[in-house]
């Protein structure tokens, strides 16, 4: 989409949503192209952000591996008086 500078500025929400929507907005000027409004980030939907969620625990439970005990986890830090090793 191309429009100038005068007319953004009475359209300028919907120059917004459109940029937001990730279409390209060019500003222009006597017909030269000045600016150009883009998004910042893309909208992410719940729906994606869950799946996202979802798909990083799969991954992470898929690589998982078995560690020491947590219970033992302190006992080398530690001398048989309970002071620091």
């Amino acid at each position: 989409m191309r429009v100038s500078v005068s007319d953004a500025k009475a359209q300028l929400t919907e120059i917004v949503k459109r940029a937001e929507a990730g279409e390209e907005v060019v500003l222009t000027r006597h017909g030269m192209e000045v600016a150009e409004i883009v998004a910042r980030r893309r909208h992410v939907s719940p729906a994606e952000r869950v799946a996202v969620i979802k798909a990083v625990r799969a991954s992470a439970a898929k690589r998982a591996t078995g560690g020491p005990s947590a219970a033992r986890s302190q006992d080398f830090l530690y001398d048989e008086d309970g002071l620091p090793g």
